[in-house]
């Protein structure tokens, strides 16, 4: 999104380990509808994009974010590759292997309740190598994932 580039120009990444992915969610509403993406680092071009999914939370769409990146990178043999998210919450819950939302379980929110317990399961079900690290906003600017919508 080059109109939000100028709002995202870093101060200094002096330290961003490249090649490397970087992940983001954005919601309208908490729950509302929820979105997110991974892009590379070096070039922000778009690895992946999910949603709107509806009755969402912000936090879920971090830590589905984060799986979603483990699961892509994983399929295209970068057992390596770091990914960078600005959650602390979802890194804690994909170290975890659970999303722990307090967000209410009803027919709205079953739909994204099934995807959590499918990212969940790939916690469970798979090794990864690949380091999650906090991307460090103060210091670098936005993270090169983010929606802009601030």
């Amino acid at each position: 999104h080059p109109a939000t580039k100028a709002a995202r120009e870093p101060k200094n990444r002096e330290g961003v380990i490249m090649p490397s992915i970087a992940v983001d969610a954005a919601c309208s509403g908490n729950p509302g509808d929820m979105e997110f993406r991974g892009v590379l680092v070096d070039t922000e071009s778009l690895l992946f994009h999910r949603g709107p999914l509806k009755e969402g939370t912000n936090n879920i769409g971090e830590f589905l974010a984060i799986v979603h990146g483990l699961a892509l990178l994983k399929q295209k043999g970068l057992h390596t590759m770091p990914i960078y998210s600005d959650s602390v919450n979802a890194q804690i819950w994909v170290k975890n292997k659970r999303c722990k939302t307090k967000l209410e379980r009803t027919p709205e929110t079953e739909k994204l309740y099934g995807i959590i317990a499918r990212a969940e399961a790939w916690l469970r079900n798979n090794t990864y190598q690949n380091p999650i690290l906090k991307w460090p906003t103060e210091d670098w600017g936005e993270i090169p994932a983010d929606f802009g919508r601030k």
